[in-house]
Order: structure tokens, then C-alpha cells, then sequence
């Protein structure tokens, strides 16, 4: 399949292709524009609301997937172990609601809350909301009773004050070619990563252009059967070893990597990232199962026959970021601002 005029600039950004020196022009403003912006939320001009419970802000400084929602998930489930109640505040890019702050259930559909946060809701069991406006939907999630904010995505919303940046990288992509869009694929620029507090690795295989930072791996745990809801063990296989890979997200060379690793001979059927799909998509002619993200299945549920299955990951950070992430926390939670009660109670 040809791939679309999008997906081929990403992947000469991330190459490093030498006909993107012509957009550094407008890379350039670019970077001014990002500049001014934060300068204005540093000085006052523009106004951050800082919430009276910790914030962790997940993000990510390039274009494409690294594996931040998985995180979120993770965090979520560390943080209720720990005591917590978190909830996950999120822009819902490719949703579209009449009404916001949106509380997000399993029954609120995927046009109008977007893939990712149906997806955390369903995933984590905690509080999540989706309203472009943040700081309201942080204080959505205060009035839900959430005692820390987990805010997907939300490393260039400044509006939100938080204590707590993590950014994650695709090991095998790193930075690409280092330049802000869109000469690059660069959100931020690279001495952004110098003001975050953490940096996490997904993967094994660095690119040249990979940073340092802690690690973490997308771990595959269980097929998820749509039309029954069945969840199955990896092994032995619950369908022919033949499937049709189906992937919305921003990397989905990844995640066809990831079905061939555990034995599946794929045909790879790659859409754009947070694709909405109609049921023709999905009809490839023949009988073999069609295997598909988590993130692609939430939209896939009212379409949905018996040859459709997702795998589900778990995100799993080292060890050493898991301890260095326990001492923050409890320094938050020690705070005057963050003090925290050994049942999670706000005081």
C-alpha cells in the first residue's frame, strides 16, 4: 500500500532527508512561535492554573507514537496501589462533544471523546475526562473525588500547571533528524527535554538519535476477542496464525513487529493515527482473522464480527524508574501544597 504524503514526510523526518532543509525557513518560525508561547506562561501573561493535588503531565516531543498512553495506564494502576485515587485529564483529539468538561464511560463513543481517552477509561477503571479546556477538566476530576491528575498527553498545555513531566520516546525513532516541524518531527525542541523531570525509553533498539533516559517496554499481555469480549492467553494462538494486522496509531510498523514476534504471518493494513473506521475497511475478502489495536478497537466495537481480535499491552518501566518516580511522589505528598493522608484523603 502506498503510503499517504503525511506518513512519507514522517518518515523522512525521521531519516533525516535532505530536501527538508528548504522548510527550515519556516522551521524557524516555528520555533519562535513555541518560544513566545511559553515565554508568555513563564512571565504571567498567559495564566497557569495550579491545582491543589499533584499533576503528572505524560507527553512526548515528537510527532507520531512513543507509547505515552500505555504509560498512563501504568501510572494509573501504580498510583491506586500506593493509595491514590488518580484521574486522567485528556484533550480528546478526534473526538468532538456538544458539551465539555465530558466524563468518559465505556457507553461515550469514540467521535465524540476520541480513541485514546475511551481507551484509558477502559483500561485503567479510573476517572477520565476530556475537555480541551484542561485546567476545567483537572477540576472536573477534583469534584469526582480524584486526589492526583494524570494528563495524557499534555506536555505543550501550559495552561495547566503541573509537578510531575515525563516524556517518552520510540527507542527505534528517537528524534529523527532533531528539527522542529516541519523541517522535523519535533513538537518542542530538543532542549525541552533538559526541563522535563523524566524521560522514558520505549524499546531496546536505539536509533543514532535516541537520548538517554530511563527505560520501558510495551509488553504484550492477552488477545482480546470484540465480538465476545473474551480475553485469551498469548499462547497457544485462539485463531490461524495468518491474520490481517490493522493499526490506526502513529507507529504502526511497531505494533505489526509485535504480532510477527509472537508467531502471526501478517498482512499489514496501515491507517492514519486515530483513523475513523468504516466496516469496508475492515472486509479484506477473505476468512483470516483481523488483528488490530487496543486504540483501534474502541472504535471498532459497533462493527465488530467474529474475526476481529485486539492484542492489549501493559507498559512496563525499569526498575529504577519506578523507584526514582515513589521518592517524587512522596516528596509531593509531603508538601503543605500535596499533603496526603495515609488513606489518600486530601487535608
Amino acid at each position: 500500500m502506498s503510503m499517504r504524503l503525511g506518513e512519507r514526510w514522517l518518515a523522512a523526518a525521521y531519516r533525516g532527508d535532505a530536501w527538508l532543509r528548504l522548510l527550515r525557513p519556516l522551521e524557524a518560525l516555528y520555533r519562535w512561535a513555541v518560544g513566545r508561547r511559553a515565554r508568555d506562561y513563564a512571565s504571567g501573561h498567559k495564566s497557569v492554573w495550579k491545582a491543589p493535588v499533584p499533576v503528572i503531565v505524560i507527553g512526548n516531543i515528537t510527532l507520531g507514537g512513543t507509547g505515552k498512553s500505555p504509560l498512563t495506564a501504568w501510572l494509573a494502576g501504580w498510583l491506586e496501589m500506593r493509595g491514590w485515587r488518580p484521574g486522567i485529564v485528556s484533550r480528546g483529539y478526534g473526538g468532538r462533544s456538544e458539551h465539555y468538561p465530558l466524563r468518559v464511560t465505556a457507553d461515550t463513543p469514540a467521535g465524540a471523546c476520541g480513541d485514546e481517552p475511551l481507551m484509558l477509561a477502559e483500561q485503567s477503571g479510573v476517572p477520565v475526562v476530556v475537555d480541551p479546556d484542561r485546567p476545567r477538566g483537572a477540576r472536573a476530576l477534583l469534584d469526582a473525588g480524584c486526589d492526583i491528575v494524570l494528563s495524557d498527553d499534555g506536555l505543550q498545555h501550559l495552561a495547566l500547571g503541573r509537578d510531575i513531566e515525563l516524556v517518552v520516546v520510540d527507542a527505534r525513532r528517537g528524534l529523527g533528524n532533531r528539527r522542529c516541524l516541519p523541517a522535523g518531527p519535533l513538537r518542542d525542541p530538543v532542549e525541552r527535554l533538559g526541563r522535563v523531570d523524566a524521560v522514558l525509553i520505549n524499546g531496546e533498539h536505539d536509533s543514532p538519535s535516541t537520548p538517554s533516559g530511563y527505560r520501558m517496554r510495551l509488553t504484550p499481555r492477552r488477545w482480546h476477542h470484540l465480538a465476545s469480549g473474551a480475553r485469551h492467553a498469548l499462547s497457544p494462538l485462539p485463531f490461524e496464525a495468518s491474520v490481517h494486522g490493522v493499526a490506526g496509531i502513529g507507529h504502526p510498523a511497531r505494533f505489526f513487529a509485535s504480532l510477527a514476534a509472537l508467531g502471526l504471518e501478517v498482512e499489514p493494513h496501515a491507517f492514519a493515527d486515530h483513523h475513523h473506521y468504516r466496516a469496508a475497511e475492515l472486509a479484506f475478502g477473505d476468512a483470516r482473522p483481523v488483528v488490530m489495536t487496543a486504540k483501534d478497537a474502541v472504535k471498532c466495537q459497533a462493527m465488530r464480527d467474529p474475526r476481529h481480535w485486539s492484542l492489549e499491552v501493559d507498559a512496563e518501566p525499569d526498575a529504577a524508574f519506578i523507584t526514582w518516580l515513589e521518592a517524587r511522589i512522596d516528596a509531593l505528598a509531603g508538601t503543605s501544597h500535596h499533603c496526603k493522608s495515609a488513606k489518600g484523603q486530601i487535608s
